[in-house]
């Protein structure tokens, strides 16, 4: 029996997350959508459609009209307005109209694009996550923030636009070679950091189950971060407050990204940017050095990064205020009170982001060391 959890939008229940072992359970899912007479188009890339695709369509083609599959080339650099297009034309080609479906099948760029297009053609027509990544799992297909990057700039061009269902197959993520599975970890671990040291520390605990991939503990550990991101979007769906906790690591880690030209994943630049902001919260007196070292030291066994080479700390700091979390000129920063409570502060100065860039900065004389 799967678990499952409801995810309410204005106090009212909104869509289902459900957690399997398997695609077995999809169609029934489907049934209760009562998609018999609609279209549905699969939405994945290059790397996932020899993979999934060929699975989904055996799953839906009886329980829709129409089952078609649109694939663009894999990788956040086709994250962009310019495959929006391209999807755009396939629909209007392939007949679609306002009651037809889009599915995205695949990792966060997957989600956000699908969603995105879901929220803008024709003005809106639904979409169902089927997310096959840990970072998708953990993060982004859940609560509805859809986008693409803009000249480079994440996710510079989006919408809240809240799926139908969410469908969350764990054994897919045996699949994942062992870089992009950490990388989607590093939210997993954001999410104890920012509101649940109880989580937090059950990953600490778990820490060989988790990296040998065991799939009961991974469906548990899903779950748990699931409902941390169920409590905050369900609180502030539209990120006017609290929602905001969970940029926490991502002013600094955009910047990164963007600066390293996505040659890091993106959980990865979130690990470093963590490290960052805990080491400003260090500096604020937030937090004790004994556990900005604690919290620093706890990526590394989860084969994420906390030193960062060929950056320029100007350049970070430039690119932070490009950040769309900038408010009237100054960026909203997360910083952390202890594991478990993150706040919102406005005080966090240029320096204070340069201190923390060379904090994480692995230099060319490091290297000779």
């Amino acid at each position: 029996m799967a678990q499952r959890l409801t995810i309410n939008y204005n106090k009212k229940p909104c869509y289902d997350i459900v957690f399997s072992k398997s695609f077995d359970g999809l169609g029934e899912e489907l049934d209760e959508l009562e998609l018999s007479d609609r279209k549905i188009c699969v939405f994945t890339d290059s790397d996932v459609e020899p993979l999934y695709a060929r699975e989904i369509l055996d799953c839906i083609q009886e329980k829709c009209k129409k089952a078609v599959v649109f694939c663009f080339p894999a990788g956040e650099g086709n994250k962009t307005l310019d495959t929006v297009k391209d999807a755009y034309t396939f629909l209007i080609r392939e007949g679609f109209d306002r009651k037809d479906v889009l599915i995205a099948l695949g990792g966060g760029v997957v989600g956000d694009l699908t969603g995105y297009t879901a929220a803008t053609y024709l003005r809106g027509i639904d979409f169902i996550q089927i997310p096959t990544t840990l970072l998708a799992q953990a993060d982004s297909s859940i609560g509805g923030k859809t986008g693409v990057d803009f000249d480079g700039y994440k996710n510079m061009v989006g919408a809240f636009y809240m799926p139908r269902l969410v469908y969350m197959n764990v054994s897919v993520l045996k699949t994942l070679e062992e870089r992009q599975f950490f990388s989607g970890f590093a939210e997993i671990m954001k999410h104890g950091l920012i509101r649940d040291h109880l989580f937090y520390e059950w990953l600490l605990d778990h820490m060989y189950e988790i990296c040998e991939r065991n799939p009961d503990v991974l469906e548990e550990m899903v779950m748990k971060s699931s409902t941390i991101k169920k409590m905050v979007v369900e609180k502030d769906p539209t990120e006017k407050g609290d929602r905001a906790l969970l940029n926490f690591g991502h002013t600094i880690g955009h910047a990164i990204e963007k600066a390293k030209n996505f040659e890091l994943y993106h959980g990865e630049c979130v690990a470093l940017g963590c490290v960052a902001a805990a080491y400003i919260s260090w500096k604020h007196e937030l937090l004790s050095m004994e556990e900005y070292y604690e919290i620093r030291d706890m990526f590394v066994p989860f084969n994420l990064p906390i030193s960062v080479d060929d950056i320029e700390p100007e350049e970070i700091l430039h690119l932070t205020k490009s950040d769309k979390k900038m408010d009237a000129g100054r960026i909203r920063f997360v910083l952390l009170k202890k594991v478990g409570k993150a706040v919102l502060d406005m005080t966090v100065t240029d320096e204070d982001i340069l201190n923390a860039v060379r904090e994480i900065y692995f230099s060319d004389d490091d290297k000779a060391e």
